[in-house]
């Protein structure tokens, strides 16, 4: 191995000086450039004394003398940053097995920050609805964060990544959270792997989204309970119009709906808890989501009962079950979809 973790190198594409933060593999090493983390080939880089050496003039000639008023200021133009967006970006990390072949053996998982926001994120990865992975940080604009490694082999079980956003400063006319969540099945990876191959790339990645969403206003509504059983609270048409971010988890606690309850009517209240409900219902339809849960207490069963009656109308709901869990206890359903 040509570098070792701790060596300074200089990148030869962009003559910029860096550090060895961690190696890859035999080929390739992480390196640090100005607080930017990349993957490059060890001969894409070279020690910062070579070029130092090759640049000094063994014999300089004799100058004139230059007034500090009379010298150039030199500009160094800034570099050029794109917005395009925030994306999941996987490192594979390669090894050689006994026929001599590059085999992947495992998987360093990255966020990119591509826009000019500073994020706020918390991420669950999960395997068959429970959650094996979890990490809430501050995403910074234009930098990666890196998250944790998977070995290779968990790719059979078809993991999945969610990922909740907020801005670190709230603005105005943005919405405050936007969810995104990715489940990977092995064909696709290894798909991209060999894509990966052919193009001599170091990464593989997927977008998150464009740019942070802004916040969707919602027309005023009533709060009165409804009329009769099974008569929609709200309009489904007008979510898949303006399609907001869906959610995976749901607290229908009236104290997380409204600032004041007080002077609330339990059939007010009821009915604005089943309102939030079938809202995020049909957004968690709209985008597909394989599974939904709605944390509703438990209390005397009213607001469970009412959601259960709901979907057992429904020929979208795969299933749905109301069990113990360490997180909600009985507090919750999880709804799983069947969608064509």
């Amino acid at each position: 191995m040509k570098f070792e973790i701790g060596d300074k190198v200089v990148v030869k594409a962009t003559n910029e000086e860096g550090e060895v933060i961690d190696i890859m593999n035999e080929k390739m090493v992480m390196v640090q450039v100005r607080g930017v983390k990349f993957p490059a080939y060890i001969d894409q880089l070279d020690f910062p004394y070579f070029k130092r050496f090759t640049e000094k003039k063994l014999f300089e000639p004799k100058k004139e003398k230059t007034y500090i008023e009379n010298v150039r200021k030199e500009k160094t133009p800034p570099k050029e940053r794109i917005v395009d967006g925030c994306w999941l970006s996987f490192l594979p990390k390669f090894d050689v097995d006994e026929f001599g072949d590059d085999v992947v053996e495992s998987l360093k998982i990255y966020l990119v920050n591509h826009t000019d926001d500073e994020l706020l994120f918390t991420y669950k990865q999960q395997f068959f609805g429970k959650t094996d992975f979890e990490l809430s940080g501050v995403l910074h604009a234009f930098e990666d964060f890196y998250l944790h490694n998977m070995t290779f082999s968990d790719l059979s079980d078809s993991p999945l990544f969610s990922f909740e956003f907020s801005l670190k400063t709230p603005q105005k006319g943005k919405a405050d959270y936007h969810e995104y969540t990715l489940r990977l099945k092995p064909k696709q990876v290894f798909d991209r792997l060999e894509k990966l191959k052919e193009e001599g790339g170091a990464t593989f990645t997927y977008k998150l989204f464009d740019e942070y969403p802004a916040k969707v206003e919602e027309a005023p509504v009533d709060f009165g309970y409804r009329a009769g059983a099974g008569a929609p609270i709200y309009d489904a048409s007008d979510a898949r119009r303006h399609l907001a971010p869906a959610r995976t988890v749901v607290d229908l606690h009236i104290e997380r709906l409204v600032d004041d309850h007080k002077g609330m009517t339990n059939t007010a209240i009821l009915g604005i808890q089943l309102r939030e409900f079938e809202k995020w219902y049909d957004l968690a339809l709209a985008h597909r989501l394989p599974k939904f849960t709605v944390i509703h207490g438990i209390g005397k069963g009213r607001l469970r009962d009412d959601i259960h009656d709901f979907l057992r109308k429904k020929k979208e709901v795969k299933s749905f079950v109301n069990q113990y869990t360490a997180e909600f206890g009985f507090g919750a359903t999880e709804i799983y979809f069947n969608h064509k």
